[in-house]
């Protein structure tokens, strides 16, 4: 679902920062979609375009490109930087842009990143549905194939 909040404007708070101020924004979405029967919410920015979800960074897929919003008022994070990065050696075209909320039905994938997350497909966005597709299992397996041997060499 859509949270009612929205993440603040970069000059208000530091926004590109875990900040606890941040935090309550997200725990407060975050109950409302639990509420409302969803496990998460998608946070839209301050413009009222698409952000993250309340933990997580956000992709999307159509007709070959990825999507994910630009970072310019939320957490640019590791995960997502990876992630870009693996999905541009599979050859996909990564687009950092600012996305409309009602451009959300336009796209056939949807998935979250992040340290918890890892990659996590979306089904349903409010009305909005996706199909955890090829795409997303092809990042997921690239993404594994890249943390695996870290995760090894931390135990």
């Amino acid at each position: 679902t859509i949270s009612d909040w929205r993440r603040p404007a970069p000059d208000t708070i530091p926004c590109k920062a875990k900040a606890a101020g941040l935090y309550m924004i997200c725990t407060l979405s975050k109950q409302a979609a639990d509420d409302k029967g969803y496990s998460d919410a998608m946070m839209l920015d301050y413009r009222g375009l698409v952000s993250e979800a309340t933990g997580a960074n956000v992709f999307f897929f159509r007709d070959g490109e990825l999507h994910t919003p630009t970072p310019d008022c939320f957490l640019d994070g590791i995960t997502r930087q990876t992630v870009i990065g693996l999905a541009r050696g599979l050859g996909l075209k990564v687009i950092e842009r600012q996305i409309k909320p009602e451009e959300l039905g336009d796209f056939d994938e949807c998935f979250l990143t992040g340290t918890a997350a890892e990659i996590t497909p979306v089904a349903e966005i409010d009305q909005y549905h996706y199909q955890p597709g090829k795409i997303c299992q092809m990042i997921v397996d690239a993404y594994d194939k890249e943390v695996q041997p870290k995760r090894a060499a931390a135990e």
